[in-house]
């Protein structure tokens, strides 16, 4: 089992930059697959970003490809999403989750465990 927590969201100007972070807790993430989920205001919980557990391979939403980076600290059990020139569209409460599954995870039903989300707010 593992635990997620993710910090580093916050209210950003259109074309901004923010890091966020999941750290894990329980079992290192490198032994799961990882990804980024958003979910917006009266809209469907979406794929952001995956990362594949041991290889490392990723994923992105046509949305956010050329413009968000998922990246694993094995060392500090922690996964990132780099997320550049945001856009108001990115507003949203960002989760990671963890999955057993393998392969790049792209679908949230085939994940296991959950954080609790952190917000984003871009500004036009």
């Amino acid at each position: 089992q593992v635990q997620l927590v993710e910090s580093g969201g916050g209210l950003v100007h259109t074309g901004g930059s923010l890091r966020l972070s999941c750290a894990a807790s329980g079992r290192t993430v490198s032994s799961y697959g990882m990804g980024w989920f958003r979910q917006a205001p009266g809209k469907e919980r979406e794929f952001v970003a995956a990362v594949r557990r041991f290889t490392g391979s990723t994923a992105y939403a046509d949305s956010v490809k050329g413009r968000f980076t998922i990246s694993r600290d094995n060392a500090k059990n922690t996964v990132y999403l780099q997320m550049n020139s945001l856009k108001p569209e990115d507003t949203a409460v960002y989760s990671c989750a963890a999955a057993i599954a393998a392969g790049v995870v792209v679908t949230k039903d085939e994940y296991d465990y959950w954080g609790q989300g952190t917000q984003v707010t871009v500004s036009a």
